[in-house]
């Protein structure tokens, strides 16, 4: 049974911020794999999120005003295609089943929205996400223009209508925290078994068969980006996703991987030693990016600046670089000559949501935002320790990143992937216990 109610009432309250005209939302496009092999189809985000609609191609047009209105585009019923492809609700049973107040075949999209767009003062559109569909609406957009002598009047300012929608998506309400929450309980037993499975002589992409196996068996059948399984030296790579070296006794391995759920992401990075036990230089490093996450999750506040919890893992990271002899002079001149981006390089976190990297301006006014109760971001300071002659051997290729799911509350914050062990004593203690 679909409740449709967050769905709606995110819809009405678009409505009223856009106060009059009328708001062009399409879904995302099916992509081709190879030949005529699709992908996994992914509708986009924002589309959803007012919608609750699955289908491809299908588009959302909201009218604002006195006679608000939310209409649906979809796909026909067709039970050939059906017979292929699966299940489609048709424009009547979308219509009473997510909320509409009327549904059209997607075939009549052009036809409708001359008529729809006639003689409103603004169009709200998502700009420059796709060159198809902007040549598209503006093409309709002219048509109509070349009307004016008839009385019809064409829209003669566009908007990008994901500056709304943006912002929406930036506070999670009490069923997107939901589905959230359950996303990353998933994700967080992933993890959980990905230490008890790993072992010298498994490869790479042996363990992201485990984490994938883990999503699907609780119901999230897609992670919500490519897992990164790095090994050794592979770690120090950001975004390394090739997963196909063999892990090696001595070695660490850094995981990031999160599922997705109900179009919710999920983000854990967790980085445990591949036979179990930390070395004692990797204890070391280990513990400096745990106690910067720690100092960065504390300052994650509400009223807090968004880049407060960035500075705490800083100075955090900046002291313990010092300590291993990577950066010299004092913490202060550490910091202020950033000699530290030689081994910390990205920031300490991102928006989190229906998308990974998700929406929401972090600055507003040039001054980085305040945050506030049902924002949800991600923590995860790091260290990347390259070969260099200036670099203690016994600290080369250790690649550390830690990762947590944070939403802010009215009181402080909660930490929804904490069920995944960081601790040094508990990492080990769980891989005690092989699977």
């Amino acid at each position: 049974m679909i409740d449709i109610q967050p769905y709606t009432q995110r819809r009405a309250r678009l409505l009223r911020q856009m106060q009059h005209g009328i708001a062009v939302i399409p879904t995302a496009p099916e992509a081709l794999r190879n030949n005529d092999t699709q992908y996994p189809y992914r509708f986009d985000s924002s589309f959803y999120y007012l919608s609750g609609f699955a289908e491809p191609e299908a588009v959302l047009v909201l009218i604002a005003g006195a006679a608000a209105q939310s209409i649906l585009f979809c796909r026909e019923k067709n039970p050939e295609r059906e017979i292929w492809d699966g299940h489609r609700f048709g424009p009547a049973a979308a219509q009473e089943k997510f909320g509409f107040d009327a549904a059209f075949p997607i075939a009549q999209l052009d036809e409708k929205l001359t008529e729809l767009m006639a003689n409103q003062t603004t169009l709200f559109y998502p700009l420059g996400y796709d060159t198809a569909w902007d040549e598209r609406i503006i093409k309709l957009r002219n048509a109509m223009q070349a009307k004016v002598r008839g009385g019809v009047r064409a829209p003669d300012k566009i908007c990008d209508v994901h500056a709304l929608i943006n912002e929406m998506r930036l506070f999670k309400d009490a069923h997107e925290l939901d589905i959230m929450c359950n996303a990353a309980a998933i994700s967080a037993k992933a993890h959980r078994r990905a230490m008890q499975f790993s072992r010298p002589g498994q490869f790479e992409y042996e363990i992201e068969a485990e984490l994938l196996h883990e999503f699907c068996r609780h119901g999230a059948r897609y992670p919500a980006y490519t897992s990164i399984v790095a090994t050794g030296a592979n770690a120090c790579v950001l975004h390394y996703v090739e997963n196909n070296a063999q892990l090696k006794e001595g070695e660490l391995l850094l995981i990031d991987a999160g599922c997705e759920r109900d179009g919710y992401a999920s983000d854990i990075t967790r980085t445990f030693p591949v036979n179990g036990r930390f070395s004692a230089a990797q204890k070391d490093v280990y513990e400096i990016v745990l106690a910067a996450q720690a100092a960065a999750i504390a300052a994650a506040q509400p009223n807090n600046a968004w880049d407060a919890p960035h500075h705490a893992a800083l100075h955090v990271l900046a002291q313990g670089f010092v300590d291993l002899q990577l950066c010299q002079g004092s913490v202060d001149g550490v910091l202020e000559s950033e000699s530290y981006k030689k081994f910390y390089m990205h920031r300490t976190g991102h928006w989190l949501g229906m998308d990974v990297h998700d929406v929401g301006d972090y600055k507003m006014a040039d001054n980085w935002r305040a945050l506030e109760p049902g924002m949800v971001l991600t923590v995860e300071p790091g260290c990347y320790i390259r070969p260099a002659d200036d670099v203690p051997a016994a600290l080369w290729n250790i690649g550390i990143r830690i990762e947590d799911d944070v939403v802010i509350t009215t009181t402080g914050n909660e930490v929804l992937t904490e069920a995944a062990p960081k601790t040094v004593a508990a990492i080990e203690e769980l891989m005690k216990i092989k699977i």
